[in-house]
């Protein structure tokens, strides 16, 4: 029974959306699967690792008959991506999903799709907002590599979101450092009014950085029970929330830092790449000197080399030395667009400020190192 008729682009478009969240190593076997379902010509492709299911359609199918099947994600993906651009078929023979493309053939085993665990939306929804896909995009990726990898405090792997009347907060922090990010909406969300605080998690945010656009095609985000969905075009995205209290951010962020300066994004961040070089993996330590109308950063190692890079800019300020992870201030110049950033220092032991020059929207905090 032929089931879809489409170019090899066509088909994989659906496809690549859906297979991003499909882990290698499994428990379940039927999680290394796509679920494929067919109704007329409507063809909707379904992937889940328990914790968040993506859903996706195309108009590509053959006949009128309604099919519901399942097929490993990782092998159809890399048959249509090793085939050549042209017309492709899939059909279902005797319980196999048979890939058919020129003089080439695959049969794929199947499994049945009653195994394959669809997430239900849980819960009377809480609060719904429409934002631009291009808005909630930037709002994310001013946090999101601040968000921590696996560590033990697990409401850390995530992305705090506080939605408050019509402003949206994101924040996100590791421990050593912290980003906050904020943007208004248009219109005030449906729902109850009440102040909402969520947190995402990792992989998620990973997936709405990879499959939102830079454009301003609309973006649907809701809350229910433990689940936030996102809807997008032909995509559907629901995630459970991690469970936990997020540290209070507020708190961390430091408030009247004296010496402040202003210096170009491109010029800093040219410089502590370049100091970079020299420092070691367990060792990521640049000295930060500030004195009148300059920045010295200075790098060393274990085999004494060292590098030295001055930026002249305009500072007044008390003459403050301090170290920093340059991994850290790297990350967060490689995240924000404007070409330049603000600075705010207190001693050898606060931590520091960087926001964007006559903005409120944005502040990334990070914590000295001792040098």
């Amino acid at each position: 029974m032929q089931l879809v008729n489409a170019t090899r682009d066509e088909l994989l478009k659906p496809l690549q959306v859906v297979s991003g969240i499909v882990e290698r190593r499994h428990t379940l076997a039927i999680l290394a699967n796509l679920l494929f379902r067919k109704s007329a010509n409507t063809v909707s492709f379904v992937s889940t690792d328990i914790e968040i299911q993506i859903t996706t359609k195309a108009v590509f199918g053959v006949g009128d008959d309604e099919v519901t099947t399942t097929v490993g994600a990782r092998k159809i993906l890399d048959i249509l991506r090793a085939l050549p651009e042209g017309p492709v078929s899939l059909s279902l023979k005797d319980n196999r999903m048979v890939v058919q493309s020129g003089k080439s053939r695959f049969s794929l085993q199947t499994l049945s799709a009653t195994e394959f665990p669809i997430m239900q939306t849980s819960g009377e929804q809480i609060a719904s907002w429409k934002m631009s896909q291009k808005a909630f995009k930037q709002l994310i990726s001013q946090v999101y590599f601040a968000m921590a990898q696996q560590d033990i405090r697990y409401y850390l792997n995530g992305m705090l979101l506080v939605l408050e009347g019509k402003d949206l907060i994101a924040v996100a922090t590791d421990g050593h450092r912290l980003a906050f990010s904020q943007t208004t909406l248009e219109n005030a969300p449906t729902g109850s009014g009440q102040k909402q605080e969520i947190i995402i998690p990792r992989k998620t945010i990973l997936e709405c950085q990879h499959l939102l656009s830079d454009g301003d095609e609309p973006l649907e985000l809701s809350l229910s029970g433990n689940q936030i969905k996102l809807s997008f075009g032909d995509i559907e995205l629901i995630s459970k929330l991690v469970e936990g209290k997020f540290p209070d951010y507020q708190r961390v962020i430091p408030k009247g830092h004296k010496n402040t300066l202003v210096v170009g994004r491109d010029l800093l961040q040219s410089a502590l790449q370049r100091a970079a070089i020299l420092t070691t993996e367990k060792f990521k330590g640049v000295r930060f000197s500030l004195s009148n109308n300059k920045i010295t950063i200075q790098s060393t190692n274990a085999e004494q080399e060292e590098a030295q890079e001055e930026i002249e800019t305009q500072y007044g300020g008390e003459v403050v030395e301090i170290g920093f992870n340059v991994t850290y201030l790297l990350d967060v110049l490689a995240n924000i667009k404007n070409s330049d950033v603000q600075i705010s220092l207190g001693d050898a032991n606060s931590s520091a400020v960087i926001t964007l020059p006559n903005s409120e929207s944005f502040k990334y905090v990070v914590m000295p190192m001792r040098i």
